[in-house]
């Protein structure tokens, strides 16, 4: 009888884990196509406020896109880029931030009962175990936790500077491989050991560098590419 209920549960545990993959897939699809459509429908539109509509829900889409773990949304801003130039460039940094920012909130304020089960469902057994653990800890009692679980030499880097960490980490390229800027996020919210005002003001930094080279000093990597 224990064996046939253990195996009912791995069942379910089973399909709950595919079903939220199937999700994630189809969500991803979607917009990805989505916002192929709006884009070439944007390039042929002569209508001003239609362009406009039309370009904000390609901003929300893309805002939604990149707040996904291991979703590469560069892409998507280096379409965005390519296809209107320099005057987009403040939208696209304004939709990335607020993107990024969507995937932290999500990860602070996710119930632990709802990680745990899925957790559970994916058999991370530590993951569980270390979620019970966090749980009923303030922050200081979490920092002070991560202080005696790493080495002396890296606490710098990994307490006191977390924040310049997670803004590094964001710029490495092909940061996609751990999650990309939407799983970065998610983790950081999943922690709860940073600030959601500073996170936010880390974030504006952070996004900054390419902006910046393109409005201050001029710099437009995509010009090649639009020029006749």
């Amino acid at each position: 009888m224990k064996g046939t209920s253990t195996t009912r549960i791995d069942s379910a545990a089973i399909i709950r884990s595919i079903a939220r993959l199937a999700l994630i897939v189809v969500a991803v699809f979607v917009v990805h196509q989505l916002i192929s459509w709006m884009m070439d429908k944007a390039e042929t539109a002569q209508n001003g406020p239609l362009l406009m509509g039309l370009m904000g829900i390609v901003f929300l889409t893309y805002i939604i896109l990149i707040s996904i773990p291991f979703v590469p949304g560069i892409e998507i801003a280096l379409s965005l880029m390519i296809l209107r130039g320099p005057d987009v460039v403040i939208w696209v940094y304004g939709a990335t931030v607020l993107g990024l920012f969507l995937a932290f909130l999500a990860g602070q304020y996710l119930s632990y009962s709802y990680l745990h089960t899925v957790f559970r469902d994916l058999r991370m057994k530590r993951a569980c175990n270390l979620l019970g653990v966090l749980q009923p800890l303030s922050r200081k009692e979490r920092l002070d936790l991560l202080k005696d679980k790493i080495p002396r030499l890296l606490r710098p880097f990994l307490i006191e500077g977390r924040y310049a960490l997670i803004g590094v980490t964001l710029n490495i390229p092909g940061n996609a491989l751990i999650g990309g800027g939407g799983g970065i996020m998610l983790v950081a919210g999943l922690s709860r050991l940073f600030s959601t005002c500073w996170i936010f003001v880390l974030l504006m930094i952070a996004v900054s560098p390419v902006p910046i080279a393109i409005l201050v000093f001029g710099i437009d990597p995509m010009a090649f590419l639009r020029s006749d």
